[in-house]
């Protein structure tokens, strides 16, 4: 049985069999007191010096893993207020000496992150991803959109050419995709609402919390959509993966050291909305700081932003010169875009969201500004040369968000086997 199953009958005098691993475990003359995990919890164990396997119990070690069954009593001392007194023990595997203890270096347990991934931390940081993503896919479907696969090898940037990584592929070259949304958005004209949960990479050199080489993003394309509607989807896919998480992630988020009451004014309010302009008049005023017109705002620029706020912020209208050529140029101002990026508290950007350019010969002209051969593009022309409509899209990097609602210290702990410059391994 699960161990969180047990505490959840908590019959005690009822006998159960649990099936785990050692997480820690205290040897006396006469006594063994052993905890034991599984996937969902902590229970202690007491080998009481008459039972029968009692010596075989002293052999264990950290991560040994075991059948064990016993009669159920509570125990104020013991994790949950209840131990199993052990009565049966079947040793399935004893081990060597497990190599991680208190005193490791975050970079030994980089090195043996396939091991570490055992850790209440990691198991509870991994719980809140896999609801996060739970919450995704939900969302979507509540809302009629359908799931998208889009190759991971392209033979197109999208994002930027400084970040590519380049494949050899036969005698050809391609890249692995920075995002799906190109591919994406030839589907939209026989899908309308599409959504996919993939994985992107980027060749970026970046060492901060916030950056991976191989992240997973949650993108989103919809069509007969203005700006307004793709800024209210993500807001309510942002809404519906926080709720989730803080509804039934209690126990993991409180092994994380969350506080909840800080995640609920994202469910409770709606996302405030202001224009990159008034972002650095906020940055100068409240700050100090002085962005100059026209340039990205960088980390600490978005962290100082959202010391301002106590739930995401939407900032829009991003001058078109650091924007991608996809996006839609602002009828009132050519120099801006119809695009947003939504910042967290303590994490910053999570999302990128635009209406998309519908026009080809706008595209044509901002592909040639950016260098860019449209030739390279005639896919994605046809999309406009076809049947084109108004539609827009977004980009969440889960990772991040995970980060977030789980108050961690990195994206790299918000995914199994982090990639960056310096990390190829395990």
């Amino acid at each position: 049985m699960y161990i969180d199953k047990v505490f959840e009958e908590h019959r005690e005098g009822k006998e159960y069999e649990v099936k785990g691993w050692v997480y820690r475990i205290r040897k006396m003359k006469d006594k063994i007191f052993v905890v034991v995990r599984d996937s969902n919890g902590i229970l202690q164990i007491v080998f009481n010096e008459n039972t029968p396997q009692f010596n075989e119990a002293e052999k264990l070690k950290m991560e040994s893993s075991l059948i064990v069954s016993g009669k159920l009593v509570k125990s104020e001392k013991a994790p949950g207020g209840f131990e199993l007194i052990a009565n049966k023990l079947e040793t399935v595997n004893i081990g060597d000496d497990f190599p991680i203890n208190k005193d490791c270096t975050p970079e030994f347990l980089a090195d043996v992150r396939h091991l570490w991934l055992r850790s209440r931390k990691m198991t509870a940081a991994m719980k809140i991803r896999s609801k996060a993503i739970e919450a995704i896919h939900e969302y979507f479907h509540k809302n009629r959109f359908y799931e998208f696969q889009s190759p991971i090898l392209q033979s197109t940037q999208c994002e930027g050419g400084s970040e590519l990584f380049e494949v050899k592929y036969f005698d050809k070259k391609m890249f692995l995709t920075q995002t799906w949304q190109l591919p994406a958005e030839t589907a939209i004209f026989a899908l309308e609402n599409i959504y996919t949960v993939a994985p992107t990479f980027r060749a970026e050199k970046s060492l901060t919390s916030r950056h991976l080489t191989e992240f997973w993003m949650i993108e989103a394309e919809m069509a007969w959509c203005d700006f307004d509607g793709v800024i209210d989807t993500a807001e309510g896919l942002i809404k519906n993966m926080v709720k989730k998480c803080v509804t039934e992630c209690h126990e993991e988020l409180e092994i994380l050291n969350r506080d909840v009451t800080k995640l609920e004014p994202t469910i409770k309010k709606s996302f405030e909305r202001i224009t990159y302009d008034k972002a650095l008049d906020l940055l100068k005023d409240e700050k100090g700081m002085n962005v100059e017109w026209g340039k990205d705002l960088r980390t600490v620029e978005e962290e100082k932003l959202m010391e301002l706020y106590d739930r995401p912020l939407c900032v829009t209208h991003y001058p078109k010169k650091v924007k991608a050529f996809y996006m839609k140029e602002d009828a009132k101002n050519p120099d801006v875009v119809l695009g947003c990026d939504i910042l967290a508290p303590d994490v910053g950007e999570i999302v990128g969201a635009s209406q998309r350019e519908e026009n080809i010969n706008s595209i044509i002209r901002r592909l040639k500004e950016q260098k860019e051969d449209p030739k390279n593009y005639e896919f994605y022309l046809d999309t406009r040369r076809f049947g084109s409509v108004p539609h827009g899209g977004f980009g969440l990097g889960l990772e991040r968000v995970v980060r977030w609602i789980g108050n961690l210290e990195s994206v790299k702990e918000a995914i199994a086997f982090p990639r960056t410059p310096n990390r190829t391994y395990p």
